[in-house]
């Protein structure tokens, strides 16, 4: 599976789970650490648990490979490793306090719709 699809099948795992302002930033021509960023939020810790392991859930059942799940316990800012898609599942406060879409202003943002 392509990267492109990958980073579609975490946003609809995403908007399945009610994530919220659901952005993927298309990482290639600013930065060597993945191709794309997925970033969402939830408002409370067991709604940001609930989201990452939809994604995790997703890409098992896809037979894509889960590298590592990263803040899961604490579920401030979860991270989902896909190897060269990176997903960042935040609590709202954590996600206004980072803000990486402007961190990776430069990044240019995917369009996709949720539904398929």
């Amino acid at each position: 599976m392509e990267n492109k699809e990958i980073v579609k099948l975490a946003a609809k795992a995403c908007d399945d789970k009610r994530a919220e302002d659901i952005t993927a930033l298309d990482m290639n021509e600013v930065s060597l650490v993945a191709d794309y960023f997925l970033i969402c939020h939830a408002n409370t810790e067991r709604q940001v648990q609930a989201i990452a392991r939809g994604i995790k859930e997703a890409m098992d059942e896809a037979g894509v490979a889960v590298s590592r799940i990263e803040g899961l316990e604490q579920s401030r800012w979860v991270l989902v490793d896909l190897g060269d898609v990176v997903c960042h599942v935040f609590h709202r406060e954590e996600r206004v306090y980072y803000n990486l879409e402007r961190l990776w202003g430069d990044a240019e943002r995917l369009q996709f719709d949720h539904e398929g």
